[in-house]
């Protein structure tokens, strides 16, 4: 048997593996949904143990990469057949989650063909579905060529600083590679290739206070903070020029009708555009006093064409027509925005096996609202793509994913990273 052929019929058995194995994929997701790891307090360590098992179960063990014991991160590996053949194809999940809303967070209950849990949709489903890929790939490792890697971290929630940017700070190459496939929420009906950057700060505005009925001696530092509300409110809703090939992704009719039906109707625009919120405000004493001190906790999501100095220049102009306030920004949920190619061979690739191996609706190239640890990847110049659940139930208290989305997602990255690392390694006929 030729080498073609040799990846052709390995292709047909990971197709029958990954049907033959559905009801082991349900009970893993049901045992990672069981495990608590919310973040914080952040403790992962029950949710790490059931992806290490399974792993070691599959005969392809985990090692544990951690910057504090309770904050475990596991990375595997494997080399398929031909040292230096192929390319290297990375997953990525996390394992940390929302804290949940009340005791029934961790219940994983399978009913009429959902699974309920805190992280069943952000991202629980995602991490098992890419571990369960990974351990189905290692089974053909012989006929496949390339390298592929998996990484599954416990801190994305709070800001990835020990989780992977310390992968990436400590392994370096190790984890890089030559593609990224991230199951984060995003609907089968998309790949996202891009996502916004965030600029998270607090305001403080300080004034001397005083007796409500004597304005004249003092400001109301809570007047003075709506007022900064609305002048930071003008760049909500600015758009930048986009590179060319990005903004006729984001134009395609498929895809605006992909973000409205994925992400709420209006997503299409607001891809493109600023996004201000001023989350949080506290001020005051007593209701008949003028309030001395009021923080507020702003966000801005800034789309590319934008770079952080820029948008935090803009923010330190509007701030300083006001003299009373003060501000710090929030360094661990900052960032730049990150981009992929949207017509990268992977997007193809991915969007070639759902249309034809799965039988759904063909996935779309579309932009993110928030942000991932995909970015990392997009930063060190490695094109990374989101192909998960619907996030429509994340954070709610009935967060939950569909049996068969789980199990289209899990087939979905076993047979998309199949088929890139064979068209890398030059043996596969379909593409």
């Amino acid at each position: 048997m030729g080498q073609r052929d040799g990846i052709a019929a390995a292709r047909l058995a990971l197709i029958a593996h990954l049907r033959a194995t559905e009801g082991a994929q349900v009970a893993l997701l049901q045992r990672l949904l069981r495990a608590p790891s919310a973040n914080p307090p952040g403790d992962t360590r029950p949710a790490a143990a059931v992806l290490a098992a399974f792993l070691d179960v599959e005969g392809c063990p985990a090692r544990i990469h951690a910057a504090r014991p309770e904050l475990p991160n596991l990375v595997a590996a494997f080399d398929g057949r031909g040292e230096g053949e192929g390319g290297h194809l990375v997953f990525n999940g996390h394992i940390d989650v929302f804290p949940p809303n009340d005791a029934d967070g961790w219940s994983g209950e399978l009913r009429e063909g959902r699974l309920y849990g805190r992280g069943a949709a952000d991202m629980k489903t995602g991490t098992a579905a890419s571990s369960i890929a990974f351990a189905a790939l290692h089974r053909f490792r012989d006929v496949l060529p390339g390298r592929v890697t998996l990484t599954a971290v416990s801190d994305e929630q709070t800001g990835g600083a020990l989780g992977t940017k310390w992968l990436f700070e400590t392994m370096g190459e190790a984890i890089r590679g030559d593609v990224l496939l991230n199951g984060e929420p995003s609907g089968i009906n998309n790949i996202r290739f891009m996502e916004k950057g965030t600029l998270r700060f607090t305001v403080t505005v300080r004034t001397p206070g005083g007796h409500g009925g004597y304005p004249h001696l003092s400001p109301s530092a809570i007047k003075i903070a709506a007022a900064i509300v609305q002048a930071l409110d003008a760049l909500h809703g600015f758009a930048p020029p986009l590179p060319d090939a990005v903004a006729r992704a984001l134009d395609d009719p498929a895809t605006i009708a992909a973000h409205d039906a994925g992400l709420g109707q209006g997503a299409s625009r607001w891809v493109r555009q600023i996004a201000f919120n001023a989350g949080v405000i506290r001020g005051g004493r007593k209701v008949n006093q003028l309030p001395d001190l009021c923080e507020l906790e702003c966000d801005i999501r800034y789309p590319w064409g934008l770079t952080r100095a820029a948008v935090e220049a803009n923010v330190a102009r509007i701030l300083g027509g006001f003299p009373e306030a003060s501000w710090v920004v929030t360094e661990t949920h900052s960032y730049p925005p990150s981009l992929a190619p949207p017509d990268d061979p992977m997007v193809r690739i991915l969007a070639d096996v759902v249309e034809h191996d799965l039988g759904a609706p063909r996935p779309v190239p579309c932009s993110s609202l928030g942000g991932s640890d995909s970015r990392y990847w997009r930063y060190a110049g490695v094109p990374a793509y989101l192909y998960g659940p619907s996030p429509v139930s994340m954070g709610r208290a009935d967060e939950h994913v569909t049996v068969a989305e789980f199990l289209h997602i899990a087939k979905a990255h076993a047979l998309a990273a199949f088929d890139w690392l064979a068209l890398r390694g030059g043996g596969n006929q379909r593409l």
